[in-house]
């Protein structure tokens, strides 16, 4: 896939119901909703180092696929141990387009409003769970309660949340552990996973699942590809939105 120029960026959002064709970004273009996991890992499958390191396994080109893909959507969700390990700011900083509702999965409330997550003018919310301690605000985030499951939040009742308020395009961006819970749940649609070519040799495991007993029992799946400068971008489709 070429580069995008911003010219040409802004000519398909301005044309998002008629974008259904166009290759990688037609389709969530022209959803009303979706579901879209993502993650960059290296080659040998690991989305940082074991100190937690991932500052950049990818290079720019795939950042700027990142940012689009906010741009697209409602909603960004990543879980708590993204926030602790990045920092991240999850805004539309490289490309044209609004910034989505940030959303951070907090089940046991432990984040403050010292991270970056929580600053500027780009509303957030925090999930947590019904039974964690008292948290009715992050700094100006508000607190979103829903069930606990054994390993995490509830998803089906996260996203029921999130439609409530209108955020039915849901980018769910890391980390490796709340992709993977989306994935086995069945709640995503597409899958974008960016593999750069570079070994590391261990690290944080970009999908931690359990391992199959056969090769019959592991899930296959089609998908494209697209260049994105030395990096390979793999787009997954699911299940149909």
């Amino acid at each position: 896939m070429d580069e995008l120029s911003p010219e040409a960026w802004r000519g398909l959002l301005d044309r998002r119901a008629a974008c259904g064709g166009v290759p990688l970004y037609g389709p969530l273009l022209a959803a009303s909703a979706f579901v879209l996991g993502r993650l960059a890992q290296s080659l040998d499958g690991y989305i940082a180092t074991p100190t937690g390191q991932s500052h950049w396994i990818s290079g720019p080109q795939d950042i700027a696929h990142t940012h689009r893909l906010r741009a697209l959507s409602d909603a960004v969700v990543v879980g708590v141990g993204t926030v602790l390990a990045d920092d991240p700011q999850l805004t539309t900083r490289l490309v044209e387009g609004a910034s989505p509702v940030r959303v951070v999965l907090d089940p046991s409330c432990r984040l403050t409003s010292r991270h970056r997550v929580f600053l500027g003018g780009t509303e957030t919310l925090v999930v947590a769970a019904t039974d964690a301690r008292v948290c009715a605000r992050v700094g100006a985030a508000e607190v979103l309660r829903v069930p606990r499951e054994a390993d995490g939040l509830d998803l089906l009742a996260v996203l029921a949340a999130l439609a409530e308020r209108g955020l039915r395009r849901v980018f769910v961006e890391g980390g490796g552990v709340t992709v993977t819970r989306f994935l086995a749940a069945g709640l995503l649609d597409r899958l974008h996973v960016t593999v750069a070519p570079l070994l590391m040799g261990g690290g944080v495991k970009a999908f931690p699942m359990p391992a199959v007993g056969a090769l019959a029992d592991a899930r296959r799946f089609g998908w494209s590809t697209y260049r994105l400068g030395c990096d390979v971008l793999l787009d997954i489709p699911l299940r149909e939105a």
